[in-house]
């Protein structure tokens, strides 16, 4: 059994490495079949330099889409062999231009018969096979400079750790664990403030029994998350989304926008049309969280917080 078979989609960036050192290999023959001495990784290059054009390296690294060091190294190569020339920038000295030397043009006019013998190779290769390898790469590096293979890995690996994780509503023996997860997380950041131990000292009596909820998190039975629901005094707001706190060990699991959602989901539940929540720019990953939540920022409101400085609102649909 062949072994990409075998190993499935997983092993893609193998497979086409596999393709292009089989291509790079057929084409370092194919220069010397032209009687070419080149190096096919230096073609991007010599490409955007073959019209006699003189650029910079990082002009010609954005042009190829390859990074600064790497065209860089290149053009030390292509150099050696005495294929390109390096000068100062006629318009600007502190900056450096290459181009082609005589040499490199000279393979200019040797290679416009090896272009029209490759590109015909290819088209009879593609009308050969069932799908257009070309455009199916176009497609490719189209979604994947929208979101890149990592980002999208990321965001998977955050979505099957997730699953592991549970969400229950508060009971007494949550108590502890209510305080030492927001404990530790305002800790890190800040400094408690009396406002801070009147709830975590008494959740049932300062959120629950006023008509808040709180939502706990449990990974393998244990509470690694927790998130409250506050009633509000307020002519505007019905409830404020508070004292989330996530244990650092179980970060990276989504379990902060799970408790969001459920929270949001809960005062929907209790006909709450507006949510409230305060927070700090500090905590850039907790606001672009609330963003993504939909929560819009807020002004004008006085804060029983040192810690707040944002305030942020969110508008409950039906």
């Amino acid at each position: 059994m062949d072994y990409f078979s075998k190993m499935g989609k997983k092993a893609i960036g193998s497979r086409l490495r596999r393709l292009s050192e089989q291509i790079t290999e057929d084409a370092s023959h194919i220069y010397k079949l032209y009687d070419i001495d080149f190096n096919p990784k230096w073609f991007p290059v010599y490409y955007v330099l073959s019209n006699g054009e003189q650029k910079a390296v990082t002009t010609i690294s954005k042009e190829i889409g390859h990074s600064h060091p790497s065209v860089s190294k290149i053009i030390r190569e292509m150099q050696i062999k005495g294929l390109l020339v390096e000068k100062k920038d006629p318009k600007d000295a502190r900056k450096n231009v290459v181009s082609l030397s005589k040499k490199g043009l000279e393979i200019s006019h040797k290679i416009q018969f090896q272009y029209e013998d490759v590109n015909q190779v290819i088209e009879e290769i593609l009308s050969q096979t069932n799908h257009n390898l070309w455009k199916a790469l176009e497609e490719w590096e189209f979604v994947l400079q929208q979101k890149s293979l990592l980002r999208r890995v990321q965001e998977q690996q955050k979505i099957r750790a997730s699953r592991e994780v549970s969400l229950v509503p508060y009971s007494a023996k949550h108590k502890k664990a209510f305080r030492d997860l927001n404990e530790e997380w305002i800790s890190t950041y800040f400094a408690m403030e009396k406002e801070d131990y009147k709830a975590l000292d008494n959740p049932k009596e300062y959120i629950l029994d006023k008509g808040g909820s709180i939502i706990v998190a449990l990974l393998n039975g244990e509470a690694v998350g927790i998130c409250a629901l506050i009633k509000m005094k307020d002519p505007e707001y019905d409830y404020e989304l508070a004292k989330m706190a996530v244990a650092p060990k179980a970060q990276g699991r989504n379990i902060g926008f799970l408790l969001a959602q459920a929270i949001i989901e809960k005062a929907r539940s209790l006909g709450a049309k507006k949510l409230y929540l305060e927070s700090n720019t500090l905590l850039k990953p907790a606001i672009n969280l609330y963003h993504k939540l939909g929560f819009q920022k807020v002004s004008g409101r006085e804060s029983p917080y040192a810690r707040s400085n944002i305030q942020m609102g969110l508008v409950l649909d039906k």
